[in-house]
């Protein structure tokens, strides 16, 4: 009998436990709400860093630090071992975010992010480029966040006598271009920038143009008959007071930006795999470019706005002809920069990656124009670098503004090509191209 009672009593105990346990978790269940209550009431108004993205060349480092809304920052410098250090004001470190990232770079060690204080996320880069062969800035585009940006590596002299001991990087194999027909022979068109000539690299070629009997934009003088005219100078609306504030400190407030979206009409230019048209995606790429660079003040001519050739000559245009309609718009409208956006293609589909082009014996601020082009592609579409290249592209040696010539991806490539297609591919693409213009106009 003793035997049988003794279980039941142990049993007995251990409910009264476990009854205990449920009882203390129901009265914990408030306490918890108004925890995450009081945490969602802290952070409420302020901005979330989600982030650092961070990508290195062979002649410098690049993290840029995401936020969800606009943020002020300070930055200061500590030393042994020498770093750099950015507050952000006002703002909470998201827990998805990576405390300390991987790099491999010869210009930047460690990366830590943490929650400084309650209101504060502090992010320090270990610098190993001296005082001032770094930079600090802010990207913010349209609707997109600002972005605080860190560049590391070939900046500027450094006071320090600091010597960068650049890494031992082979550029990637570059498939080749075919040159169009349009290089055999000669316009009388304006001669080169007489500035003092690059280092020469191998020359990339250009793609080749099919005919183009399609009805054009004008040039220089837009009709109001031709939408694809009418759009060739646009400044946006005038707005509101306080966006016309934040336009004026921007960057590219008053800047004059010639936008060319690369092909066009019967012209395709590359196809991919699953017969996406180059001529559609650098114009959806540029329309939206265009889109951002309104937005943040700056007067942009487009070379097309729809699916046509820019020789008023239509059919009837020779290769250079069409191209020298391109460069005219640039020219009598007296832009700043010139971006000529294009997708590459090749025979393998495994080439992959984003290219900025320059012309060979153009000037100093064209290289500039045409690597920070490119390394804002690369931050938005995460793609390989393949590097910024000499060329004797006519679109650039014809134009007389520093201008680059980008290729965004490779559109033969079916992962590149799926991505070249997507509304976020073209959005992110385009967004690139802004930070470069507005990292190049600083």
């Amino acid at each position: 009998m003793k035997a049988l009672l003794f279980p039941a009593c142990v049993w007995e105990s251990k409910m009264r436990y476990i009854f205990t346990v449920l009882l203390c978790c129901l009265c914990l269940l408030p306490a918890l709400g108004c925890n995450a209550s009081a945490f969602g009431e802290r952070v409420e108004g302020m901005a979330e860093v989600q982030g650092v993205r961070i990508s290195s060349g062979a002649d410098k480092a690049r993290i840029v630090v995401d936020v969800d809304k606009a943020v002020s920052y300070k930055q200061f410098a500590l030393t042994g071992p020498d770093r750099v250090v950015i507050d952000i004001a006002n703002a909470w470190l998201s827990p998805k975010a990576e405390k300390q990232p991987a790099i491999k770079s010869p210009f930047v060690g460690k990366v830590r992010l943490a929650q400084f204080n309650p209101t504060t996320v502090r992010v320090v880069i270990e610098n190993k480029v001296g005082r001032n062969n770094y930079k600090v800035f802010a990207l913010k585009g349209g609707q997109a966040a600002l972005r605080v940006v860190l560049d590391f590596g070939n900046i500027g002299p450094d006071t320090s006598q600091a010597k960068i001991a650049l890494p031992d990087v082979k550029p990637a194999s570059q498939p080749a271009k075919t040159q169009p027909a349009t290089q055999t022979s000669k316009p009388a068109a304006k001669p080169a920038p007489a500035t003092k000539p690059q280092p020469a690299q191998k020359p990339a070629q250009q793609k080749p143009a099919t005919p183009k009997p399609q009805q054009p934009a004008k040039p220089s003088q837009p009709s109001s008959t031709d939408p694809a005219a009418e759009a060739a100078q646009d400044t946006g609306d005038a707005g509101s007071d306080t966006d016309n504030d934040i336009r004026a400190l921007t960057s590219l407030q008053g800047r004059k930006i010639t936008i060319d979206p690369g092909h066009g009409g019967n012209d395709a230019g590359a196809i991919g795999p699953t017969g996406i048209m180059e001529k559609n995606v650098t114009l959806r790429i540029s329309n939206e470019l265009r889109r951002l660079l309104i937005a943040q003040g700056a007067t942009v001519y487009m070379t097309r706005t729809t699916d046509t050739e820019v020789s008023p000559k239509h059919a009837k245009a020779s290769d250079i002809e069409e191209l020298q309609a391109r460069c005219d718009i640039a020219n009598k409208n007296g832009s700043d920069i010139f971006i000529c956006v294009h997708n590459d293609s090749f025979s393998n589909g495994a080439a992959h990656g984003t290219t900025g082009y320059y012309y060979s014996l153009g000037s100093k601020k064209s290289r500039d124009l045409a690597d920070k082009v490119r390394q804002g592609v690369i931050d938005q579409l995460g793609t390989q670098s393949r590097g910024t290249q000499s060329c004797n592209f006519y679109v650039l040696k014809h134009t007389d503004m520093p201008a680059t010539l980008v290729e965004v991806a490779f559109i033969s490539n079916p992962e590149e090509e799926k991505l070249l297609d997507s509304e976020e591919g073209v959005r992110k693409a385009a967004q690139g191209i802004a930070d470069g213009i507005a990292d190049f106009f600083g």
